[in-house]
């Protein structure tokens, strides 16, 4: 099946993988992605990390009804929490060359 360097070498990879994906989840941290709601009136700034950097809000929906802003900010948050994964799902991809079924905290080696 496999010889010892072969396996070695497969070992060698595996920890390779490992070292970049958690570079990645590191880096994903900082990537800032934003979601908006009500055709830009409320907008939400977070990391890939899903912390949230900012909120921001046009002066006319702070005179509308409270129920509608909080709505609005529901779905602000929402939609960046989405395309954080969004992002998140794309580099990490990118790294993964698209194998299905690898969980984020994947230890390799096995």
């Amino acid at each position: 099946m496999f010889n010892k360097g072969q396996l070695a070498g497969l070992m060698k990879q595996a920890q390779a993988m490992q070292d970049n994906l958690k570079k990645a989840q590191e880096e994903l941290k900082t990537v800032e992605v934003k979601g908006e709601a009500g055709a830009g009136m409320v907008k939400v700034t977070m990391t890939c990390g899903h912390e949230v950097r900012r909120v921001e809000l046009d002066p006319s929906v702070m005179s509308d009804d409270k129920d509608m802003l909080e709505d609005l900010l529901v779905v602000a948050f929402n939609a960046a929490a989405q395309e954080a994964e969004r992002v998140s799902q794309e580099r990490m991809g990118k790294l993964t060359g698209g194998m299905p079924g690898l969980p984020g905290g994947l230890k390799l080696p096995f």
